[in-house]
């Protein structure tokens, strides 16, 4: 998957494609793999508060917000990038959603009294916002790293420490209150579609259907768009790319623009879940994407890849946090189960790459 890209955009002589989608579908075994020894053991442990419906729904609840985040790295480190900043924009950009719906939803008295007489336009209004915020940041990183040509791992953890500092700033350290509730109440909690399930209720709500939206618009996008064969191509061979003809700053722009963009779609979310914008929580959320998208199967070095690994690799965070707090343990060992994961993640990945340097 690595060279074909490549290859057919420039017309040279293919290399052989069977190792790296060999490796591809290993990878995306061992995700799976994975991902059932986290269920297993907390099962074992917990027994049937963990395993249960109920319980995986709000599993896959949490891991929607964390695929957002994992969908815009993946395409980042295919092109042998990283965003260290995510986690810090989508904080950012919840708080410009919820301080422009406050803004907008009524006169300051009516809000202070709990009233939003003009909610129906500022709810979408504050959404547009956030999103628009999200997108500048990532354009901002992109321009920054091939304007400047500076590497990625700088760029992005210098604008990390500025989104988080903007949002302390524009909500004083503290949760954005006044929020109107119809964000979470009629938006966020909207049972889409529910069903019964060994006596439970189980709901689809909004941001589940979006973010499997999302991921199905990605895996076409990546496989069956020039879009993709050029972030394939990028990330392969970034000289060969530019004298096959691919702008490859302006494809780098629009890559950090689309992670900063679906940042800034996670923080809606943050919204549309818990009705308000929070600057204490995120801050590890970069390193849960990339560790999502590495063990995933997406090759740090670059040229590797693919959306489905990355989706399931999403749902390993969210279960190791879901299953600890059910596990009673001391919430700062998410950071630390967390950070594992992506050792794990990185020296998966290189293993897997001295596999193919051998093939």
């Amino acid at each position: 998957m690595a060279g074909e890209p490549l290859d057919a955009i420039s017309g040279l002589a293919p290399e052989p494609t069977v190792r790296p989608g060999v490796l591809a579908r290993l990878s995306g075994s061992f995700t799976l793999l994975i991902l059932a020894g986290v269920v297993l053991v907390f099962s074992a442990i917990n027994g049937g508060r963990f395993f249960n419906p109920a319980n995986f729904q709000n599993i896959a609840v949490d891991a929607a917000q964390l695929l957002l985040l994992t969908v815009g790295v993946t395409f980042v480190i295919i092109t042998a990038g990283i965003d260290l900043s995510v986690g810090s924009v989508l904080i950012l950009s919840a708080v410009v959603a919820a301080k422009v719906m406050v803004r907008y939803a009524g006169e300051p008295a009516e809000v202070q009294a709990y009233q939003f007489p003009n909610q129906g336009t500022a709810i979408p209004l504050g959404l547009a916002a956030g999103v628009a915020t999200g997108l500048t940041c990532g354009l901002a990183n992109g321009l920054l790293i091939t304007r400047l040509k500076m590497p990625s791992f700088i760029v992005t953890l210098g604008t990390l420490g500025i989104a988080l500092g903007l949002a302390q700033l524009l909500s004083g350290g503290v949760n954005v209150p006044n929020v109107p509730p119809a964000v979470q109440q009629e938006i966020g909690l909207r049972e889409l579609i529910a069903f019964e399930v060994g006596g439970q209720r189980l709901r689809l709500t909004p941001p589940v259907l979006i973010a499997f939206v999302v991921a199905v618009l990605a895996a076409v996008a990546l496989n069956r768009t020039r879009f993709g064969r050029y972030t394939y191509a990028v990330g392969s061979n970034a000289a060969a790319a530019r004298r096959v003809g691919i702008d490859v700053d302006r494809h780098l722009v629009k890559v950090y623009g689309l992670s900063g963009l679906l940042a800034g779609v996670a923080g809606g979310f943050d919204l549309l879940r818990f009705g308000t914008a929070s600057v204490g929580s995120h801050q590890s959320d970069n390193l849960a994407a990339i560790s999502a998208a590495v063990i995933g199967g997406t090759s740090l070095f670059g040229g590797l890849g693919t959306i489905g690994g990355s989706v399931i690799g999403a749902f390993i965070p969210a279960a190791l946090r879901t299953g600890l707090v059910i596990s009673r343990v001391q919430p700062f060992w998410q950071n630390v189960a967390i950070g594992a994961v992506l050792i794990l993640a990185v020296f998966l990945d290189q293993r897997r790459r001295r596999v193919e340097e051998r093939m």
